[in-house]
């Protein structure tokens, strides 16, 4: 079983960056960054692999986000830069069992959801 929580959200101006933790206990293989924004699906943001090795990114983020995983910490992060607006959304981390494949925008490929912590991005 792994649990995860994350940290870190809170309501910002545009153009700021935030940093979001996500503190997993337990072992798990790819880990991702899901956000849900009011009205819409949850949609993927970014993933890493077990080993940090490989990352995936959605468009709308590509260049402004970077995922990365502290394995010694066992910790997740989302450094996301140039905040607008459109970013606004509650983050969810979420992580796979080991053994399982990608692709990793796939939320059923993730067994383990944190709560959430909400971003909120002002104009």
């Amino acid at each position: 079983q792994v649990q995860l929580v994350e940290s870190g959200g809170g309501f910002v101006q545009a153009g700021v960056s935030l940093r979001l933790s996500c503190a997993a206990s337990g072992h798990s293989y790819a880990m991702g960054w899901f956000r849900h924004a009011p009205g819409k699906e949850l949609q993927f943001v970014a993933a890493i692999a077990w080993n940090g090795g490989g990352t995936d990114y959605a468009r709308s983020v590509k260049g402004r986000f970077t995922i990365s995983r502290d394995k010694a910490k066992s910790t997740l992060y989302l450094q996301m830069n140039s905040l607008g607006p459109d970013d606004t959304a509650i983050y969810y981390c979420g992580a796979s069992r080991p053994g399982t494949v990608g692709p990793w925008y796939d939320t059923n490929k993730y067994a383990y959801w944190g709560q959430g912590t909400q971003v909120t991005v002002s104009s």
